[in-house]
């Protein structure tokens, strides 16, 4: 889980501004810490809707693309697996506080595995310092939310048409899982754009003030 100092090509994120602790066990449990506390984020902004049409917003994606800019692609791929994780061995971190094993079952499972692509994409394009202008930051967390639906909507697909035997088009798949979500997730990626570049914005104007 330890994280290497930053390479030509790896630029650090937001959680690298912290203080790295000496010794190889205190940055482990630094960048565990970072983790736990990026499943805990998403958890508490899953259960939050901003009622918008066709489908309300939920905090979730927006939580999950924020996480894994932050923390980078590893961290933020490991806080989303271990948000899965906790939630199916039952406590209640999913959307409309719920969790459990039988989640798996669900049509929309596909989504939160999604996430842990999606956190990683998005900790991929913050390690390029794509994160650090509004429009570059944009066009990467537009990417990274959409891969919860590479993955989230042949799950549905598998569960609705496979076990359940409705035998739905791809159309209705579609129309089910993706086409109501566009403006939300445009939303969310636009939020999150102005987020991510602030919250630089501010670690540099830190910086100045201590020169």
């Amino acid at each position: 889980m330890t994280i290497a100092a930053p390479s030509p090509t790896r630029r650090r994120v937001l959680a690298d501004v912290i203080a790295r602790p000496d010794g190889r066990a205190r940055t482990l449990a630094t960048d565990a810490a970072l983790v736990l506390a990026g499943a805990a984020a998403v958890a508490v902004l899953a259960q939050v809707s901003i009622p918008l049409w066709p489908v309300p917003i939920t905090g979730q994606t927006l939580a999950v693309v924020v996480v894994g800019a932050a923390l980078g692609a590893r961290r933020g791929a490991l806080a989303l697996a271990t948000y899965m994780l906790i939630g199916l061995a039952g406590l209640p971190v999913f959307a409309d506080f719920t969790g459990s094993i039988a989640a798996i079952a669900k049509p929309s499972f596909g989504f939160i595995l999604g996430f842990i692509g999606a956190a990683f994409v998005a900790g991929w394009f913050a390690e390029r310092a794509w994160d650090r202008k509004p429009w570059l930051a944009f066009v990467g967390f537009v990417a990274a939310s959409a891969v919860p639906f590479v993955v989230g909507i042949p799950y549905m697909a598998l569960i609705l048409n496979g076990v359940l035997g409705l035998e739905l088009s791809v159309w209705q798949l579609l129309e089910a899982g993706l086409f109501p979500f566009i403006i939300g997730g445009i939303v969310k990626a636009a939020i999150a754009a102005a987020l991510i570049p602030a919250a630089w914005a501010l670690v540099r104007r830190v910086d100045t003030s201590r020169d």
